[in-house]
């Protein structure tokens, strides 16, 4: 390999291979670089159940999803947003569709044909010359104070490269075994870059004080179906959603749960814990419910009472029964509004080596939009390692992409203006 390349990009997930065909579109020599044995790990995972790319619903409600970094993510989805990605997926002979929730996916609901068609275009473009991957070679760094000269560990030892542009699209701190391990956080931070630090995104918590023995042999791993969860806020903010969630053998996880996480998580950085209240009947009004509750139940049992009167039991009569007091169950008027509002109170956010997505990484106000390190010129930043975060939903992949783009083309354009 010839150690002087005009660009590299390092990491071969969604953002850095599209950062690659950006530059490769705009006549640039690529050479991409990944630590593991093949590219796109993660996002064949993401695919395991059905590649969710992107979401159906309007480009403002779309936006609104990226919170606090609602500005400049919309910036990129503007260039490369839903409607292109699935255009692009088409182009790549991958048919897509809308699901009854909104979601779109590929027809066959997979990962792994759409990457197989991508790697070919890369590879082998119709014009152009194809992008050369570089596997087994980990980032270490700079050899030099100017940024220019990469180190890689390979299996046959340390090479160093020097590059005039470099693409990092290293990923987040979660799924450690899928290559993003959040090393670059102290080779970034070393060179001055300013960093938000790593925190789970879309994660799963632990309850205060624990399950009982009894409800965590008995329910771990079971939905809570057909409920809905709210997250009061002090300052007004908040989220109210229905869906389902499961119960972990430590507390609770699942797509209601990953919705609400950034609420929950920084209420936790805040106050040392976090509540939700979870409804278990979000189709029955409160005066419906207390008056089922209320109900003469003659010599049956309260379990079969509010089997038979509401439908409730298995794991949402189980957790009443974790939650409240004897007193309580047996107090008409407060079981009535447990059903409809049950306190839940969480005490720390799963670890983020568990996290499907992660938060904090390089901050957005230390980039150009561009993409460009303010601290480094010449060195782009992409997808997941940047400070945003985003519900599942296809946000996070769609997001990655236009970003992984933007720096692509604008990485291209340095190289042009600093011949």
């Amino acid at each position: 390999m010839n150690n002087e390349l005009s660009v590299v990009v390092i990491g071969g997930g969604p953002a850095g291979l599209m950062a690659a065909q950006a530059l490769q579109e705009a006549g640039c020599v690529v050479h991409l670089f990944d630590a593991m044995p093949s590219v796109g790990r993660k996002f064949l995972l993401a695919g395991k159940g059905g590649l969710n790319l992107t979401h159906s619903e309007s480009a403002d409600t779309f936006a609104s999803r990226y919170g606090a970094a609602r500005p400049v993510v919309q910036d990129w989805l503007a260039d490369f947003g839903p409607s292109d990605l699935r255009h692009w997926a088409q182009q790549l002979g991958v048919e897509t569709f809308v699901g009854s929730s909104g979601r779109v996916f590929p027809q066959d609901m997979k990962a792994a044909p759409l990457l197989r068609a991508w790697l070919q275009r890369l590879r082998h473009p119709a014009s152009g010359i194809g992008v050369k991957f570089h596997m087994r070679h980990r980032w270490l760094g700079w050899a030099d104070a100017a940024a220019r000269t990469l180190r890689f560990a390979t299996p046959q030892g340390e090479v160093q490269v020097a590059a005039r542009a470099v693409v990092l699209a290293l990923g987040g701190g979660s799924w450690t075994r899928l290559g993003s391990d959040g090393a670059w956080v102290q080779l970034l931070g070393e060179r001055g870059v300013a960093l938000a630090p790593l925190m789970p995104s879309n994660c799963g918590f632990d309850v205060q004080g624990g399950w009982s023995e009894h409800f965590r042999s008995r329910f771990a791993g079971q939905p809570f179906k057909s409920v809905a969860i709210s997250v009061a806020l002090a300052q007004g903010e908040g989220f109210a959603r229905k869906g389902e969630f499961v119960a972990t053998a430590t507390g609770v996880e699942g797509s209601l749960i990953y919705a609400a996480s950034s609420l929950l998580r920084d209420a936790i950085v805040q106050t040392g814990q976090a509540h939700f209240a979870i409804d278990l009947l979000p189709d029955l009004s409160a005066e419906k419910v207390l008056a089922e509750v209320s109900h003469p139940r003659g010599s049956r049992s309260l379990s079969s009472h509010l089997k038979s009167r509401l439908h409730l039991d298995g794991i949402k009569m189980a957790l009443l029964h974790e939650l409240l007091s004897r007193e309580a169950i047996n107090d008409p008027r407060q079981l009535a509004q447990a059903i409809k509002g049950l306190d839940v109170v969480l005490c720390a956010p799963r670890p983020l080596d568990e996290a499907i997505s992660s938060a904090g990484g390089v901050r957005l106000d230390g980039l150009t939009p561009g993409l460009m390190l303010n601290q480094l010129p010449g060195v782009f930043c992409a997808g997941e390692m940047l400070d945003w975060e985003a519900p599942t939903g296809g946000y996070l992949l769609t997001a990655c992409f236009a970003s992984g783009r933007r720096a692509g083309l604008a990485a291209s354009r340095y190289l042009q203006e600093s011949i």
